[in-house]
């Protein structure tokens, strides 16, 4: 059960800036976060007149995504109302309920009535006897009367997770703090808007069970969306009265005049018997998202039940090339280094995606908060704020600068470099910028490609080894001296010194200290930093309190909409799955760039390989063109000295990742967007790397003349990343129907590829695959489906075989150390 708080009631008037949130379209930070909405699952629904003269007749709200749903941020947008003059009347409620599939949702299975702030429209509370406020509707109804005398409407979650909640302001099920309700959204100037609303499966709120409810038939039961327009009347039918209470949206009158949306959420299992023993696959976070998706449609058949354990890539690549793992198969970024007397290492590509600086930022403009929809950052930007160079990183705004930063401006919004860059933010004052950017902890590949694409850049490296910018601010010291390099796989805080802070006292103050972990603390992965980035909450900690005399630090917690600020370094699948907006990165030759599937296949075109031959390589020098900075390629690597059983169902794996598992989409088994179409010339590879590794360990007649798989090195000494078998014959393909080289995902067609570093092999068909390294080029059509635009490999790939019959679990994190 959740520690149980009292929601601060504060006065109306707070919320007077939050008029425009709508006016504006939230971010879009990629073309996909648009594509991830354009599915055919958007419905528009109208109000109706009101009882008291309220008329919703005109109103059409729209939520762009109602199926294949998970927790996920998802578009609502609106027309027709009247415009919002005040901070009192004519905006929205929205919240998420669960219900029966016939009847819809009752006022008490809605999550609402915590959301944080003083937002108009909140509160469970619907009649209060201590003056006239509130429903007559409800003065008379069987609601519950908490100690004070006032109706409210409790919150009852689904069967098995609890009893209904006992107040207003219980908070076992929900607080201010992570309910995705949102109170008041006012009418834009044209009595319309837009934002970005926050859902969650049962994975993330058990209380609504959307996702595991199912009906007798074992269909999965559907969750709601609820909206409830409100205009310029009380519920008692006369016309609110400015600073008056605004009552709540669960009010009777209130409620009656709500518009539902069906929401069809995806399973939250993947119906896998868990009896079967499981085989496991480990590694990167770049690869979570898509591995989730696809294991419903992999999941069918098959002798073992399979999991993910999201790990760093280091441990990964330690498991499969040790063997002594019961992870066979490895997802990663860097590919697995040879080493003397182990077997060899194919790997297999399975994701082309990237990093993303996603950010949620308002901002302050003419009439109230706007939310910014572009941003540009540089190398020497990242630099300044993963080196905690900025003092309020580091101390409370309003306290004293450290010394060693003094002369640094405050935040990056007072910074002339990045005004050079974004100069409609000029003007702001500190506060209204993110205090730091939420990374993680974990030691990633992730990270190395960060610092990697930093210290690229001539200013950013200067600018770590301790020279002022053109203005003058300069690195933290904390940071000079090697700290960082290109090959560092995590963020550090080097500067930990303490700040105090007096938290008060009836006569002798009682103080206690923070530091730049408590102002900007570390998150627990990527996807969490964007859910955290996306609530507008990162955990910050610089204010304190007494308890029983003792200082006990208190948590700053989750601002109004219209204060939401925070940017942090997220996979760019989190990125588009929370709509956070993703700040246009400068790449080699500095042009600003944003993550779209164009500019990441652009990438993937120029990369050359690493030390292990076919293993594609980030190299920030080579990204320009269009071509998106922080790119990557994931790779599936397993080793070819496993039991027969194990190489095939690993095998499989790649296969499916070659061909159904390219196809984008929100439905499972497909790829989720902000993942980018592998280039036809990855998914022949991933084909060969399939077939060399169900052929396992070459016997010594094909060790010694070379020929295994097409005439690659099979001593067992070396890491065969991009080795096929490109001249074995032809096998059924994975759908069954057989293949000679094209994708069973998608029609490919041919077309002229972008040339990656020019093949060293001898065999034809490995020269085409090394050859082409290009792009493919995408249109959205409709339900948003790639038709990919590849190569017919000269010589043919080998066919595909067998029936996909693999099973992931969902996410798990792999044990610390």
């Amino acid at each position: 059960m959740r520690r149980r708080t009292t929601r601060v009631r504060a006065g109306v008037g707070c919320l007077l800036s939050a008029l425009v949130l709508a006016v504006l379209p939230l971010p879009r930070g990629a073309d996909q976060a648009q594509a991830a909405t354009a599915e055919s699952s958007a419905v528009t629904e109208s109000g109706a007149k009101g009882t008291y003269g309220d008329d919703f007749s005109h109103l059409k709200v729209t939520v762009h995504q109602t199926k294949d749903l998970t927790g996920q941020g998802v578009r609502v947008t609106w027309t027709g109302g009247d415009p919002s003059t005040n901070d009192q009347t004519n905006f929205l409620s929205v919240m998420q309920c669960w219900g029966d599939s016939g009847s819809g949702p009752d006022r008490t299975q809605c999550e609402f009535g915590l959301a944080a702030g003083a937002q108009a429209g909140n509160s469970r509370s619907v009649y209060q006897s201590s003056n006239s406020v509130g429903d007559p509707l409800d003065a008379a109804a069987s609601t519950p009367v908490d100690r004070n005398g006032d109706h409210y409407v409790p919150f009852q979650p689904v069967s098995g997770q609890g009893d209904a909640t006992t107040s207003s302001t219980d908070t076992t099920y929900f607080t201010d703090g992570d309910t995705g309700a949102v109170a008041f959204l006012p009418n834009d100037g044209d009595g319309g808007g837009d934002t970005s609303f926050e859902l969650k499966s049962a994975m993330e709120q058990p209380a609504l069970g959307c996702g595991a409810r199912t009906t007798s038939a074992g269909t999965i039961q559907p969750c709601w969306l609820v909206v409830v327009p409100r205009g310029t009347r009380d519920p008692n039918g006369q016309q609110h009265q400015l600073g008056s209470q605004v009552s709540s949206a669960l009010s009777k009158s209130n409620w009656d005049q709500r518009i539902v949306f069906r929401l069809d959420f995806a399973p939250v299992t993947d119906n896998c018997d868990t009896d079967k023993p499981e085989r496991g696959i480990m590694g990167s976070e770049l690869a979570t998202d898509v591995i989730t998706s696809w294991q419903s449609a992999l999941c069918k058949t098959g002798t073992y039940r399979f999991n993910y354990t999201q790990s760093s890539e280091q441990q990964a690549r330690d498991a499969v090339a040790s063997g002594d793992s019961e992870a066979g198969l490895a997802m990663t970024l860097d590919p697995v280094e040879p080493v003397d007397g182990t077997a060899q290492v194919v790997h297999a590509p399975v994701a082309v995606t990237g990093l993303t600086i996603g950010f949620v930022w308002m901002y302050d403009a003419t009439g109230g908060s706007r939310p910014l929809t572009q941003l540009k950052l540089n190398q020497r930007l990242l630099a300044k704020v993963l080196t905690q160079s900025y003092p309020f990183s580091l101390v409370r705004p309003g306290s004293t600068v450290p010394d060693h930063l003094s002369g640094n401006p405050d935040s990056i919004i007072k910074d002339p470099e990045f005004l050079r860059l974004n100069p409609g933010l000029a003007g702001q004052a500190a506060t209204n910028a993110p205090l730091g950017l939420a990374v993680t902890l974990a030691n990633t590949d992730s990270a190395r490609l960060v610092w990697k694409y930093i210290l690229a850049n001539t200013d950013a490296r200067e600018f770590i080894a301790g020279k002022a910018d053109a203005w003058g601010m300069k690195v933290n010291p904390a940071y000079e001296g090697g700290v960082i390099s290109d090959s560092l796989d995590f963020f550090p805080k080097a500067d930990i010194a303490p700040t105090t802070t007096n938290c008060g006292g009836s006569s002798t103050p009682v103080t206690t200290t923070y530091t730049g972990l408590d102002v900007v603390p570390y998150v627990n992965d990527m996807h969490d930093g964007a859910l955290k980035v996306r609530r507008g909450d990162i955990g910050t900690s610089f204010d304190c309190t007494v308890v029983d005399g003792l200082p006990k630090m208190t948590l700053v917690g989750r601002p109004i909409p219209t204060k939401q600020r925070q940017f942090g370094v997220v996979d760019n699948a989190s990125a588009v799955r929370y709509q956070l907006g993703a700040a246009a990165l400068a790449n080699a030759d500095g042009e600003y760039v944003l993550p779209t599937d164009e500019s990441l296949l652009k990438a993937v075109a120029d990369m050359p390989d690493s030390d292990v031959a076919g293993v594609k390589s980030s190299d920030p020098t080579r990204m320009k063109d269009g071509a998106y900075p922080l790119t990557a390629v994931v790779y599936a690597a397993a080793s070819l000295d496993q039991a027969e059983d194990a190489r095939l169902d690993y095998a499989k794996v790649m296969r499916y990742a070659a061909g159904d598992g390219q196809t984008q989409g929100t439905a499972k088994g497909r790829l989720p967007y902000g993942y980018a179409p592998l280039p036809t010339a990855l998914r022949a590879q991933a084909k060969q790397a399939a077939d060399r590794l169900e052929k396992g360990v070459p016997d010594a007649d094909e060790s010694s003349s070379g020929t295994s798989g097409g005439g690659d090195d099979v001593s067992g000494t070396g890491s065969g990343g991009s080795a096929a078998g490109g001249t074995d014959g032809g096998t059924t393909g994975a759908t069954g129907t057989g293949s000679t080289g094209t994708s069973s995902a998608g029609a490919d067609a041919s077309a002229t590829p972008r040339p990656s570093a020019g093949p060293t092999e001898t065999d034809p068909a490995k020269q085409n695959v090394a050859q082409s390294g290009g792009y493919t080029p995408s249109d959205v059509l409709g339900t948003v489906r790639w038709v990919l635009l590849g190569v017919l490999v000269a010589g043919g790939a080998a066919a595909l075989a067998g029936p996909v019959m693999l099973r992931f679990s969902t996410r798990r994190k792999a044990a610390a150390g």
